[in-house]
């Protein structure tokens, strides 16, 4: 086995509260965060010395700015042989979407090397890893549904919620995550997440209570300083769907949806409605359906 191709699955927030400042700088939170099917495709193969990644997306760069290059060298450093790694990167996920997608590829990244040099890395020892490259990183190593504590590296996996399906959509901007951390003011927040009543309604299953719980602080502060944000949740409801949050730092919002007819019917009319702006119908992705490694 010389080449793994990995589908590194995106992100969204069921919950996001913030609980604090801590004193290495990064913030407290405390979220549910769900996989879903959208996906980059990461394709990792072993090279005769040094890193190489490649993407397709114009806007993204393949050196050393790259998360998935800080994710190889990070493995090689620990715990490879004197060989090198080449990484292919065919884009989906939007960049600065706050549904993770840098974060997803390292996490591949870091599985694959795992798996092509038969390092024998237990999911813990991934996860600790991880941590040390990005806050979503181990999330993303995990996958399904799962309680992120910390600055998101305690991770506490939860019973896959009931299948569902998801409308994503951003807006044609970036939004930087450290910015609006760094703008996050506690009082302006008017409803904080009840994470006990999320994870009670997963595990009934019950969607409606799982879309009545969908809360994220961090609105605060993106939808002030991006009103793009709040027009794309007004525009969602508009399409007929219920809740909707937005994922992360933003500026992506998604709504759940029953099935895939009504979640199909919605996109459409979002996209009428807003019609320079990625929208993509998914599903909830549960993490014993993974198929991480196939071999290419």
């Amino acid at each position: 086995m010389d080449k793994l191709q990995v589908k590194a699955r995106a992100k969204i927030n069921l919950t996001l509260d913030v609980l604090g400042k801590r004193s290495d700088g990064y913030h407290e939170i405390e979220t549910i965060m769900q996989t879903i099917e959208l996906h980059d495709v990461v394709t990792v193969e072993e090279a005769k010395s040094g890193i190489d990644v490649t993407t397709d997306h114009p806007l993204l760069p393949g050196g050393e700015s790259n998360i998935a290059f800080r994710a190889a060298r990070l493995m090689i450093d620990s715990f490879g042989p004197e060989k090198g790694i080449r990484i292919r990167i065919k884009k989906n996920i939007p960049l600065a979407a706050g549904l993770a997608g840098g974060s997803s590829n390292a996490a591949a990244v870091m599985i694959a090397i795992n798996r092509l040099w038969k390092l024998g890395l237990s999911r813990g020892e991934l996860l600790d890893k991880g941590a040390l490259i990005g806050s979503d990183v181990p999330f993303c190593i995990m996958g399904g549904t799962a309680l992120a504590r910390g600055r998101g590296e305690f991770i506490d996996s939860l019973p896959d919620a009931p299948e569902f399906w998801v409308v994503v959509a951003k807006p044609n901007m970036e939004v930087s995550t450290a910015e609006v951390y760094r703008n996050f003011q506690s009082e302006k927040v008017t409803r904080r997440p009840d994470t006990r009543g999320m994870v009670n309604a997963l595990l009934s299953g019950d969607l409606k209570k799982i879309t009545g719980n969908l809360v994220n602080v961090l609105e605060s502060v993106t939808i002030e300083r991006y009103p793009a944000v709040l027009q794309v949740k007004q525009a969602m409801q508009k399409s007929g769907l219920q809740n909707p949050l937005m994922s992360g730092s933003g500026p992506s919002v998604f709504a759940v949806a029953e099935d895939r007819d009504t979640a199909e019917k919605a996109a459409g009319r979002l996209k009428t409605l807003i019609p320079d702006m990625f929208v993509k119908v998914s599903r909830m992705w549960p993490a014993e359906r993974e198929e991480f490694r196939q071999k290419t």
